[in-house]
Parts: structure tokens; C-alpha cells; sequence
């Protein structure tokens, strides 16, 4: 078995994993993400116990029981490069052994739920409503930094690209779908689905102008006119496509839901978004222990 060395797995003194500070048995199989730290607590204020609490910069974790089913929920931060520290450290909690810095002949798969908010690109996807992801859009290009060819679907990223006439100077798209057992839990007259288009930042890369021009300018219009065998663009943010790339290349399930409070085409922001985030929150944990 070969040893992983210390300056690629690092641990603190205490053992646990460098930047989520944790071990093993903190983390349940089952994890909810959120962006915001402080919608952690949010969501375990509906726990009946929460057994362990940590944080480390901008990642906090919780676990606990939500009617008898164990949860943990992280905050993730926000973008694609913290995504890429939050699952490959998830993942060496539990398929890779600390001790002998070995990966584990069985590995293990988690079940993690984003929980997040989100501007619809679409007029007919209101704000206060639910979205899944039935699939990321990754418009960053950190995800080409592994090997991908697996997890891709090429048709729709052609098309995708031949439609908004891509940039080649920018990272080609991934199109990456998500776990469909997840899909089948989480899905209700209640919920929206749509592909999920995640940019590399909230300013210029989603199309927002403040005083800097952007390479694009219609790159939203194309966005939301696009339309190939069924599949158009419904939202956009900044997490979810690298959750579904980096949980399928580690053999995870992933489900991205998002709470609508804006929408991008009407120009109309939620009334009340933190009542929306909450629903959202309830229902999340409700479908978990139906």
C-alpha cells in the first residue's frame, strides 16, 4: 500500500483533518452543506440533540439527531475552491486510514445535501420556490485539475457551447449530473428541477457589472435561452457543480437544493428570504426521515 505523505494528507496535532478539524467519528454518512456559517445552526436548531460542534475559519460543523436520524451539517464557505477542500477532506475521514496514511481496501460513500440559495435564470421559476439540480453546469474550471472523463457529458457541453459561442480562453464547461436516489427522496410537486450553472465568482463570471466590463455581456440571455433535448440552465451560483464533479469522481451521491430568492430574468428579489431558506431547511430534513 503506498503511504500518503504529510505534506499532501495534513493532520493538526490532535489528529483530526487540517482545515475541517475533524475526525472520524464527528461526521455522520449523511451531511447537509451550507455556504453560510451561520446557517448552521439554523438548521440543527430543529435537533433533538447535537452530540459534537467544531470550527475552523470559515467551516463549521454540527452533528447531532434530527428525529433519530444522525446529521451533520458544514459550512462549506463559499465557491469551488472550497468545495475542493471540503470533499476531498470528507472523503479522507473515512476511506483513508490516519494512522498508516493508507487508503482503506473498502471505501465508503456520504450522502451530502446542499442546502443553499440561488437567482433563477428562468421567468417561470419564481422566487420562494425549490429547486434541484438534476445537473451542474461547471463554468470555473477547477474540476479540470482531475481526470474527468467518466463524469462528463460532452453532447450537452458542446451544445452549451456552440449556443453561447464559448469563449476559448475561458475553462470548457462540465456538465456533471447528480445522484438520482437523492433525487427520488427530495423531489415533490413542491420542487423545480433544472441544470445548475456554477461560476467561479458572484460579480463579473454571473454576469453582474459594477464598474469593471465583462468579456460577455450576453451571456446570461444565451444562458437562459439555452435549451438542448429538454435540459435548460435554471440557476445560477457558485458550489454546486463542483459537489456533483468531485462526488462522483470520490463515489459519493450529491443533490444540490436551492432556495429561489431572486430571479435573474424578472429582476424580482424575495420579500422574505430568511422564511423561504427555512422552509427549504424543514422540508430537507423532513424527506430525510420520511
Amino acid at each position: 500500500m503506498i503511504r500518503i505523505k504529510e505534506s499532501e494528507l495534513i493532520l493538526n496535532p490532535d489528529g483530526s483533518v487540517y482545515h475541517l478539524n475533524l475526525k472520524p467519528e464527528d461526521i455522520s454518512d449523511t451531511l447537509l452543506f451550507v455556504g453560510d456559517q451561520d446557517r448552521v445552526e439554523k438548521i440543527t436548531k430543529h435537533f433533538d440533540t447535537i452530540e459534537f460542534s467544531t470550527q475552523k475559519r470559515e467551516f463549521k460543523t454540527q452533528t447531532g439527531t434530527y428525529k433519530g436520524k444522525r446529521i451533520s451539517v458544514i459550512s462549506t464557505g463559499i465557491g469551488p475552491d472550497n468545495i475542493d477542500i471540503v470533499l476531498n477532506e470528507l472523503d479522507a475521514l473515512i476511506n483513508i486510514d490516519f494512522k498508516t496514511r493508507t487508503i482503506k481496501e473498502k471505501l465508503n460513500s456520504l450522502n451530502i445535501i446542499r442546502i443553499g440559495t440561488s437567482g433563477s435564470l428562468q421567468s417561470d421559476i419564481p422566487v420562494d420556490s425549490f429547486l434541484i439540480g438534476t445537473h451542474g453546469l461547471d463554468l470555473n474550471g477547477m474540476l479540470h485539475f482531475y481526470e474527468l472523463e467518466d463524469i462528463c457529458n460532452h453532447e450537452i457541453e458542446n451544445a452549451f457551447m456552440k449556443h453561447t459561442h464559448w469563449n476559448s480562453n475561458k475553462a470548457r464547461p462540465i456538465v456533471i449530473s447528480n445522484s438520482l436516489e437523492l433525487e427520488r427522496i427530495f423531489e415533490s410537486k413542491q420542487t423545480y428541477k433544472g441544470v445548475t450553472g456554477t461560476a467561479g465568482g458572484f460579480y463579473g463570471p454571473q454576469g453582474r457589472v459594477l464598474r469593471l466590463a465583462i468579456q460577455d455581456s450576453e451571456l446570461n440571455n444565451k444562458m437562459n435561452s439555452f435549451l438542448y433535448n429538454g435540459f435548460r440552465i435554471s440557476n445560477l451560483e457558485m458550489e454546486t457543480a463542483s459537489i456533483y464533479g468531485l462526488s462522483k469522481l470520490l463515489g459519493h451521491n450529491a443533490l444540490s437544493l436551492n432556495a429561489i430568492i431572486a430571479n435573474r430574468a424578472n429582476g424580482t428579489f424575495s420579500k422574505n428570504p430568511a422564511k423561504t431558506i427555512e422552509s427549504l431547511i424543514l422540508y430537507t430534513l423532513d424527506r430525510l426521515v420520511r
